[in-house]
């Protein structure tokens, strides 16, 4: 079995966890200033690191401010509609969308993620 766990490297873990929590509807599973885990149910879907370049010297350069050019965070979710609503409340960048998508059968929303991440949430 495989399982994706992207990691994203931000200035502000616990904003990035709020944003995830809030709008995609994670939980968090660990917590704290320097890492998170965050969870769909008892799955790691994310983790988010705060720059350190001391203990992990390939989680990049903190000083190019391209974050994720040509990578895209790309969630699939079961509760499409809800995440329109929270996104809508939490006044969240839309980069596009909500649109239906007819070759991939389902309907997305682009957003601007944490610290100019591309996320994408789509569902049915």
């Amino acid at each position: 079995m495989i399982r994706s766990q992207p990691m994203l490297v931000l200035n502000d873990v616990e904003a990035g966890s709020r944003w995830f929590q809030d709008v995609v509807g994670m939980t968090s599973g660990h917590g704290g200033s320097e890492y998170e885990m965050l969870m769909d149910g008892d799955t790691v879907v994310l983790q988010l690191h705060e720059w350190d370049m001391h203990e992990h010297p390939h989680l990049g350069n903190v000083d190019d401010s391209s974050r994720g050019n040509g990578v895209l965070l790309w969630f699939g979710v079961d509760d499409f509609d809800d995440v329109v609503e929270r996104v809508e409340t939490h006044e969240i960048t839309v980069l596009d969308g909500p649109l239906d998508n007819p070759l991939a059968h389902h309907r997305e929303i682009w957003l601007l993620g944490p610290e100019g991440y591309t996320v994408v949430l789509a569902g049915k």
